[in-house]
């Protein structure tokens, strides 16, 4: 059976760097997979990825040996494990964990009998390791990762508790759903950081590694991975593909010595519109 080298690197005290994935596109997944990320993550939280495109797109990942494949769950509710994790998943990571009792409900799907409940069944997730139904069921307990994400204040509040739930591998701080539950503003750059944002992360960070856990955070590029790693954390994510494919194409796109007439269109009409009162 593979060994989940995230897992390893994370309990090794080393840093691991990855990718958000907000396409449902296996291609694009297998793409993105041959770059050099330790991990990939697809998110079905915000996106309209259903189960069956998840699972050709953890499989695909899957074909890279040097990237493991892991999934961020619409809400942390038992059914959203079990289909993430019979589809292959190495690991989860569980939206808006803002109570102690909430990261223990998320150990408890994620974890076979005796660390939990999760319900044993299907075959994918063994292929997805390499490995016998035997093998899977008796290691996978050891392999898969457990992310739990604050990103609330209310989260924050409550770090030193969730933190410290056995079966939690890592925690993942959302910025943007932080700072707009402190009535900092919404879509903020993720560069921006109010001081007490500020606090806030690094509130987060200390509860980590007090218990032990491996703090994470999403950042927007390559410069804000560099930040952050030097800060200590050790679980970053580097935007997504679909930011750097509209970023690219954007970017090259303003370049041209030539007017798309669609931009003229909407120029137009922005200016025919009152403005909204």
């Amino acid at each position: 059976m593979r060994g989940n080298h995230v897992r390893r690197r994370l309990e090794a005290g080393e840093a691991s760097v990855g990718c958000w994935l907000s396409l449902p596109s296996p291609e694009s997944a297998e793409y993105v997979s041959r770059l050099g990320f330790d991990w990939l993550v697809v998110d079905t939280e915000h996106n309209p990825i259903d189960i069956r495109t998840l699972a050709h797109m953890l499989s695909v990942i899957g074909a890279s040996p040097a990237t493991a494949a892991m999934v961020r769950i619409p809400w942390n509710t038992p059914e959203h494990f079990k289909r993430v994790l019979d589809a292959g998943a190495w690991g989860v990571v569980v939206p808006m964990v803002n109570r102690r009792e909430e990261a223990e409900a998320a150990v408890r799907a994620t974890r076979y009998h005796p660390m939990g409940e999760r319900s044993v069944g299907g075959g994918r997730h063994a292929l997805s390791f390499d490995a016998t139904p035997g093998d899977y069921y008796s290691r996978a307990n050891e392999e898969v990762l457990l992310v739990v994400q604050i990103e609330h204040i209310h989260g924050v509040e409550h770090a030193d508790e969730i933190l410290s739930v056995p079966g939690v591998d890592a925690c993942f701080i959302g910025p943007n759903d932080l700072a707009a539950s402190m009535g900092l503003g919404l879509g903020i750059p993720y560069e921006w950081e109010h001081p007490q944002l500020a606090e806030a992360v690094a509130h987060v960070r200390e509860t980590c590694v007090r218990h032990g856990v491996a703090p994470g955070i999403h950042t927007s590029g390559a410069a804000a991975v560099n930040q952050r790693l030097a800060e200590g954390f050790r679980f970053v994510a580097m935007a997504s593909e679909l930011r750097y494919m509209l970023g690219g194409i954007s970017t090259d796109l303003s370049r041209l010595e030539w007017t798309p007439a669609g931009r003229e269109t909407i120029e137009t009409r922005d200016q025919e519109v009152p403005a909204r009162r």
